[in-house]
C-alpha cells in the first residue's frame, strides 16, 4: 500500500494525511474484495523496516492503527470478516498488542473472507522465525534434521494456513515486492500500478483483477497445444 506520502505532498499537506486518506483506501479495498468473493486478502500495513522512521511518524501509524482497529472490528464481524494480525507483535506495544488480541477474538468465527494485516512484518523475518522453530523442534528431539523440507518450514511461516497468494498488487509506481512474502509469492502474479494508495479505488482494483484474469498459469509446466490431451513436460 505504497504511495501515502507523496499523495499528501502533492497537495501541500503533512505526511499523516496521507496515511489517513489511506485508512479510508483499505476499508473500500476490503469491501470490494469481500463483494468480489475473495477468499483471503493480505495488507502490509508496516514492514520491519519502517521501524527506521522518523519517531514521530511510527508513534502516528501506530495510532492509528489502533484507531482504525477500535473502529473496525466491529463492522469486520457484522460483514463475516476474520481478522489476523500477522508480524513480529513483540516490537508492539502492549495496547496495541491487545487491541490485535481483542479484534481477532471478535471475528474469529466469521468466515466470509480472512483479512491478514502485516504489522511489523518482514518476508526475511518470517522465513527466520519458521527457521528457528525448527530447530528448537530438532533441539528438543521433536524431530530429525533429515524431516526438515520445503512443506515443513512453510508450516511455521505466518500464513501456514493459507493457500500461497494468487496476486501481489503494488501501488505506487515503485516494481520491487520489498520483502513481503517472500517465502509464500514463488508463483505468484505481481502487478505494479502509478496509482497512490490514498487514490486506489474500485476502477483501479477491478483494472488489476481483470489483468490477472488474463494471465496464464503454469506453475512451472509446459501448456499443451491445442488439441494434444496430454499435460506437457514439467
Amino acid at each position: 500500500m505504497d504511495g501515502n506520502g507523496r499523495w499528501a505532498a502533492e497537495r501541500g499537506e503533512p505526511r499523516h494525511h496521507g496515511h489517513r486518506a489511506g485508512a479510508e483506501a483499505v476499508r473500500r479495498t476490503v469491501e470490494y474484495c469481500a463483494r468480489a468473493g475473495v477468499e483471503a486478502l493480505t495488507l502490509f500495513a508496516f514492514s520491519s523496516e519502517n521501524w527506521q522512521r522518523p519517531a514521530a511518524e511510527v508513534s502516528m501509524l501506530m495510532s492509528l492503527f489502533m484507531r482504525v482497529l477500535d473502529r473496525e472490528a466491529q463492522r469486520l464481524q457484522r460483514n463475516g470478516i476474520r481478522l489476523n494480525v500477522v508480524g513480529d507483535r513483540d516490537r508492539l506495544s502492549r495496547a496495541l498488542q491487545a487491541r490485535c488480541e481483542a479484534a481477532e477474538a471478535l471475528t474469529a468465527d466469521e468466515t466470509r473472507m480472512q483479512l491478514n494485516i502485516a504489522a511489523s512484518y518482514g518476508g526475511r523475518w518470517d522465513i527466520a522465525q519458521a527457521a528457528r522453530r525448527l530447530a528448537e523442534e530438532v533441539a528438543a528431539g521433536e524431530r530429525t534434521p533429515e524431516s526438515i523440507d520445503a512443506d515443513a518450514l512453510s508450516g511455521q511461516t505466518c500464513l501456514n494456513a493459507l493457500p500461497a497468494p494468487d496476486l501481489f498488487i503494488r501501488t505506487g509506481g515503485e516494481q520491487r515486492i520489498s520483502n513481503f512474502l517472500l517465502w509464500q509469492m514463488a508463483y505468484t502474479e505481481l502487478y505494479f500500478t502509478p496509482v497512490l494508495w490514498p487514490d486506489f479505488d474500485d476502477d483501479a482494483l477491478g483494472a488489476a483483477f481483470d489483468w490477472f484474469a488474463r494471465r496464464e498459469r503454469r506453475f512451472g509446466r509446459v501448456t499443451a497445444p491445442a488439441g494434444d490431451g496430454g499435460t506437457g513436460d514439467a
